[in-house]
């Protein structure tokens, strides 16, 4: 893998791993594919100037981006890697699951745990309030992909969209997943680690871990009537694994 150095290096490692997944038919392909939307996003914002420190934001970027990166060829590599991503990992080789429980088990390692500890190191030995304004400008960027997401997801089962009318929550569908919160979370486990002595880093990421490894089971174990919804909604899926990654690229 080469070296990460800037946010385009990271686009054009989530394309490979995107390339990997269609060739694997591998359902790891969805959360790379919604990965590098949400990344190309926050380079557009950069080079908007929404951000108060674009240089900061991209090196948040390239850390935070980094952890997944990481994680992703690790378990490729039989090597350890944390447990959230472990599981969120293995649900690859499930049939059952469905695109959209493959999306949100992958943001709730990567949201509820990666986040926080990027945000901390990003700004090591410094003041870490003094990101929070750039670091809550991500949920906006977040948020803007919303309805895109869901018309990719009503692509691939046509009939979300007459759900989401139906119970009037289009525009907010997906933030309905507590994204605010889990943003409220990661920046209140960042502070925490920042005011952590450094000996005590490694156990508390590692209990935040296991806590966030706890609510995977909430999407990947959400219990028999949401197993029977869900197992339903993956039938009605369209299209082989690779066409399902085209469609979360568009």
């Amino acid at each position: 893998m080469k070296t990460i150095s800037s946010i385009d290096d990271v686009i054009q490692i989530l394309q490979d791993i995107i390339d990997e997944s269609k060739q694997n038919k591998s359902p790891l392909g969805y959360f790379a594919a919604l990965y590098q939307k949400v990344t190309i996003k926050v380079k557009e914002g950069i080079h908007n100037g929404i951000f108060e420190d674009g240089p900061r934001m991209e090196q948040l970027d390239i850390i935070f981006a980094k952890r997944y990166i990481d994680a992703y060829y690790n378990f490729q590599q039989n090597k350890p890697i944390t447990s959230s991503w472990e599981v969120a990992f293995n649900l690859s080789k499930k049939f059952w699951p469905t695109v959209l429980q493959h999306l949100l088990v992958g943001m709730n390692a990567h949201i509820n745990l990666d986040l926080g500890i990027a945000a901390y190191e990003v700004v090591e030995g410094k003041d870490i309030q003094n990101l929070k304004n750039d670091f809550y400008k991500i949920n906006d960027v977040l948020a803007s992909l919303v309805n895109d997401v869901e018309n990719n997801l009503a692509t691939i089962w046509p009939f979300l969209q007459k759900i989401l009318k139906f119970t009037r929550k289009v525009d907010n569908f997906l933030v309905d997943f507590s994204m605010e919160i889990a943003r409220d979370g990661a920046w209140d486990f960042a502070v925490k680690l920042s005011s952590t002595s450094p000996n005590e880093i490694e156990n508390i990421i590692h209990n935040r871990d296991l806590k966030v490894t706890e609510t995977a089971s909430l999407i990947t174990n959400p219990g028999w009537i949401a197993d029977l919804i869900f197992g339903i909604v993956r039938l009605g899926e369209r299209g082989t694994i690779p066409q399902k990654i085209n469609d979360l690229t568009e």
